[in-house]
């Protein structure tokens, strides 16, 4: 008895140190995790800090009519006030993300909890249940890591950011904070991006797709995944139900709205030649962390339409010449010839964004004589013959085999269905450019360095020194005409044979082979003619027409030789397009610009454009003589095609030796456009090619569209010939011997197609 005694004494010993022991333990651990936390908590940042920490915002190009054209960031962001976040956004975020968000203290214990408790359990520690400012916190604060760490600092921020702020500053900083994918940060660059819609105008399906988004960026992502999107629109849509935020019907009239997301092809500007010309103006005056990350205004010169169908007549017109000149040039590679495997194959074009008009390599599953089925990326598209008519193939086999990887334009993109309409296609080799300008002001209104900025960039419209050929000729009658003659004046079309600026022979020929004998001055420009006018050259002088050139603002060295008349110099398409732009607008020549303002993210205007102005190049009366000549190239000579359009134009072509270059620059009263079309390294463009048959059409293609709904409008001073204009005759150049007045003569032009000319 006595023993049974001592051993449950013992026994009572051990529990009672052994409870003790644990209880010290527990109170020593329970010290610890309190002296981290509270460690944590001491070392945490101010939270009036956030107020200062400005992320990063969208700096946006507008057009000349406030379209928004294009963007500079890092991270894709416009900054909006709460008063901006439409109310159905706002019910839509808090019912999915934070329903007791303007109850609780910065935390929702019940919700963490039951939330902590599941994820423990079920999930195996995946973290959830944060409120909004919890969330908050994390972006500006922690981190995205998940652990106990940033879990009880986000407990800390929020309670600390509840007291600082009201619950409307913090939902305006979560709103201008949350990344909704494909690079968008807050609401309103995101509703941008997905619906190409303002804030103010979001509905209540579109605001409950963004806020589905919150949760998971990719994988609710409603362009790549847009049944997982429809999912999650759907059950934020029943949330908001469930809060009394909408009702029954508007529920279900919400539920049948399609997704209707449309998304922005950052790759693939309207105008990335100009939006770069434009970077590189503002790289002068700020720094790249204010062009990138402070939200400028920038408000350009550019006209959306016009830039929209310069790139597309361009881009038509290279690809018709490459398919014409070079035809089909085969796929890019064939992977199963290269022992790879078709379902292992990935190219780098499938990671982007699909839209239309895009150019995407396809990896070709399997063909047929009528059709092929291609692989792009996620994405089917069933290529039939007539997506290939350009190539002249019989069968779709004969020119795609299993495993050919060959490019396609992308001409519709069903993202529910993940299926492609397309079109066979290939890049040209062949190059262009084209510019268009306001007579007026200078003002650049399209600009096309090229045929895709993404394959190269150098901007051939300001940076490419080519040839012009004949499309320099008019600087030759500019100074004969300041020397007194008139565009009745005849000269002689035969051969002759001059020195050249070394003493060597120089002996010009026409394009065509052909002399005419006397012609008028007019006549020589219409159907630039060489022969006259090198004559013309000569009797003036090389130096003054090299002077008169860069009057004009031709920047680039121009040699004092005979051989200039016919444009062997070199110059960008930005200076004869300006140069050009002075004849309408009475000798009068602006600078080109792209910027008319730039404002900071308040609105405050930092810099405002003041026209660059060189006045009097010419007199009123050689003014009005060129604006005669070169209407006479459209009514009679090698622009004769142009009659057409109805309306009033002058304008030049340009072919250079070898057709290495084809020129066309042309102008209306208001606008002077010009277009170059070449190869980079030199290579003729082939026989019979010349500036009227490759870069005027080009030219008519596009202006035949923008000017369809703009009414003609005359020259306001054209030149007529007066009983001073003599009609003298240039004969020998070389003695000045001028064989007296003669009456003029109007000269005929065949009916056949207008000469090539240059």
């Amino acid at each position: 008895m006595a023993a049974k005694k001592r051993t449950q004494s013992v026994k009572s010993q051990y529990v009672f140190w052994g409870f003790y022991g644990l209880l010290a333990l527990g109170c020593i651990i329970l010290g610890a995790l309190i002296g981290m936390v509270f460690g944590w908590a001491i070392d945490l940042p101010r939270v009036e800090e956030l107020e200062y920490m400005q992320p990063s915002q969208v700096s946006l190009l507008y057009s000349s009519n406030g379209e928004m054209l294009d963007q500079f960031a890092t991270e894709k962001r416009i900054i909006v006030r709460y008063e901006d976040i439409p109310e159905v956004l706002k019910q839509a975020i808090i019912s999915s993300e934070d329903k007791s968000f303007f109850t609780h203290p910065g935390i929702d214990v019940k919700r963490m909890l039951v939330t902590i408790f599941y994820n423990d359990l079920i999930r195996g520690n995946n973290w959830g249940g944060s409120t909004i400012t919890m969330q908050l916190s994390k972006m500006r604060f922690t981190s995205t890591g998940k652990t106990v760490e940033r879990k009880i600092k986000d407990i800390f921020y929020a309670i600390n950011v509840e007291k600082e702020y009201s619950k409307e500053q913090i939902f305006t900083f979560y709103a201008n904070q949350m990344n909704l994918g494909h690079g968008r940060y807050g609401v309103a660059a995101a509703t941008d991006f997905y619906f190409h819609k303002k804030l103010a105008d979001i509905s209540l399906s579109e605001a409950a797709m963004l806020a589905g988004i919150i949760q998971s960026p990719g994988h609710h992502s409603p362009i790549n995944r847009p049944d997982r999107a429809l999912y999650r629109r759907n059950w934020v849509l029943g949330e908001m139900l469930d809060n009394g935020y909408i009702t029954k019907d508007e529920y279900k009239d919400a539920l049948a709205q399609p997704l209707g997301v449309m998304g922005r092809d950052d790759q693939q500007s309207p105008a990335p030649y100009f939006v770069e010309w434009v970077r590189q103006s503002l790289a002068s005056t700020y720094s790249s962390e204010e062009i990138w990350e402070s939200g400028l205004k920038i408000y350009t010169t550019l006209d959306l339409e016009i830039q929209k169908e310069a790139q597309r007549a361009l881009r038509a017109g290279l690809r018709k010449y490459d398919r014409e000149k070079r035809g089909w040039a085969g796929p890019e590679s064939n992977i199963i010839e290269a022992g790879i495997n078709p379902d292992e194959y990935k190219h780098p074009d499938w990671s982007k964004l699909f839209y239309n008009e895009q150019m995407i390599h396809g990896l070709v599953l399997q063909s047929s004589n009528a059709n092929a089925e291609v692989r792009l990326g996620s994405y089917t598209a069933n290529i039939a013959l007539s997506d290939m008519a350009w190539t002249k193939a019989k069968r779709v086999s004969d020119i795609l085999k299993p495993g050919d990887v060959a490019l396609f334009t992308l001409k519709d993109v069903d993202r529910e269905k993940r299926v492609i309409k397309a079109e066979l296609d290939q890049v040209p080799k062949v190059q262009g450019a084209l510019l268009v300008l306001d007579n007026n002001t200078g003002a650049v209104r399209a600009m096309v360095g090229g045929f895709d900025f993404n394959l190269s960039k150098f901007n051939r419209a300001t940076q490419a020194l080519r040839q012009p050929g004949s499309i320099f000729k008019p600087f030759t009658y500019i100074a004969a005409m300041e020397a007194g003659f008139s565009p009745i004046d005849r000269i002689l079309d035969q051969p002759v044979q001059f020195e050249d600026g070394m003493g060597r022979p120089y002996s010009p020929s026409n394009w065509d082979g052909k002399y005419k004998g006397l012609i008028t001055i007019a006549q020589a420009m219409a159907e630039s003619r060489n022969v006259p006018t090198v004559r013309l050259a000569n009797a003036i002088g090389p130096e003054v027409i090299a002077e008169t050139a860069k009057r004009f603002g031709l920047k680039h060295n121009i040699p004092p030789f005979l051989s200039i008349a016919l444009g062997s110099v070199e110059l960008t398409l930005e200076e004869i397009v300006s140069a050009f732009s002075s004849f309408p607008n009475h000798g009068v020549r602006a600078d080109p610009f792209s910027i008319q303002r730039v404002e900071d993210s308040n609105g405050v205007i930092l810099q405002e454009h003041t026209l660059s102005v060189h006045d009097a190049l010419v007199s009123q009366d050689v003014a009005d003589k060129m604006l005669y000549l070169f209407q006479e190239v459209i009514r009679h000579g090698s622009g004769r095609s142009l009659l057409p359009l109805g309306h009033p134009m002058g304008g030049k072509t340009g072919t250079t030796n070898e057709a290495t270059d084809v020129w066309f620059v042309g102008f209306t009263k208001n606008l002077t456009a010009g277009i170059w079309i070449g190869f980079d390294d030199n290579t003729p463009l082939g026989d019979r090619v010349y500036g009227a048959t490759l870069a005027l059409p080009v030219w008519k293609d596009f202006m035949s569209v923008i000017l369809k709904n703009i009414k003609p409008e005359e020259f306001e001073s054209v030149w007529k010939p007066g009983p001073y204009d003599s009609g003298r005759v240039i004969g020998d150049l070389e003695s000045q011997d001028f064989m007296g007045p003669v009456l003029r003569q109007e000269y005929q032009v065949e009916d056949i197609a207008p000469p090539p000319g240059g």
